[in-house]
């Protein structure tokens, strides 16, 4: 872990640099491809997104929340070891989708709602994706076939809840804080704010990494790299919706494990959003990038599984 460490801002300073090359030798290209990402997020996630984050910012701040935590939470400690409240958090993300778990995560935290100890664990739990976007857009929409969404949404979840499972045994215990009721003081934000604050976050990350995608194609074509399976995987790591996208044009087994990978590890662009608020509750980016791609893992050999017994 300490070599990665000193390694990754190399890594990062090489790729900042080849990308402002990028941006400079060709920017009628790529400025256009920032455009088409921006007009994705305006047209297709934010409509989506911006209602649930500004909604769970209030539900969260509900006495009915505080209670449920309550009642949930000799099971969320059970199975996971996180509160009542850390648990409801993981059922909001599992309904709504990337970011919203990320969100809700700092939210409880930066108002005391779950414990410093659980945060990291909770961070893991609540990264997921939705129904709507892997049933709807990637099942129906690109693989033409509900059937696969709901193969790719089980696939997804059993991944990251098995590897969270196990992430309990990191823990020796779990502190269970009671929930503040519904506030909009100076000290506990405005959660229309937030939430409009939060989107356009989220934007920024989906129209930078958009024209990445882009960029990561145009080097592979000059590469001479005509493998489909691993033109998908490559772009998918930078923006998954991308690599998904291509899994369903080789439409076999292995895609679609390839796509329940891409979808639970979240690719750099989905990373990036959910960073921008996990690093503000003390979760440490390289440990929980290393727990994404295990669940993806994970994910990737289920959905394998489903697909050779179902399909």
């Amino acid at each position: 872990m300490q070599k990665a460490k000193k390694f990754f801002p190399y890594v990062t300073t090489v790729t900042v640099v080849l990308v402002m090359a990028c941006f400079l030798a060709f920017p009628a290209r790529y400025t256009h491809l920032v455009l088409e990402g921006a007009t994705l997020f305006a047209v297709c996630v934010m409509p989506a997104t911006l209602p649930f984050l500004f909604l769970t910012a209030i539900l969260t701040r509900q006495r009915a929340f505080q209670r449920t935590a309550g009642k949930i939470a000799p099971l969320a400690r059970k199975a996971f070891r996180v509160s009542g409240a850390g648990g409801l958090c993981a059922v909001l993300s599992a309904l709504s989708g990337y970011p919203v778990g990320a969100r809700t995560v700092y939210d409880l935290y930066s108002r005391g709602a779950v414990s410093k100890q659980e945060t990291f664990r909770l961070a893991c739990l609540s990264s997921t994706s939705g129904p709507m976007f892997l049933v709807g857009a990637v099942g129906a929409g690109m693989f033409k076939s509900s059937l696969i969404g709901w193969i790719l949404f089980v696939s997804h979840l059993l991944g990251v809840y098995l590897v969270c499972f196990l992430l309990r045994f990191t823990a020796k215990k779990t502190t269970s804080v009671e929930v503040p009721a519904l506030s909009f003081n100076k000290t506990d934000g405005n959660p229309l704010m937030d939430s409009v604050l939060s989107v356009l976050a989220v934007g920024g990350a989906i129209a930078i990494f958009y024209a990445f995608s882009g960029i990561l194609c145009d080097a592979l074509s000059l590469a001479g790299v005509t493998n489909g399976f691993l033109s998908a995987a490559v772009t998918g790591v930078v923006e998954m919706t991308s690599g998904c996208k291509l899994c369903s044009e080789i439409g076999n087994i292995y895609s679609v494990a390839l796509s329940a990978f891409l979808v639970t590890f979240g690719g750099g662009c989905v990373l990036i959003q959910q960073t921008t608020f996990l690093s503000r509750a003390g979760v440490k980016t390289l440990p929980f990038f290393g727990i994404k791609f295990l669940q993806g893992l994970v994910a990737a050999l289920i959905a394998l599984g489903l697909s050779a017994a179902i399909l």
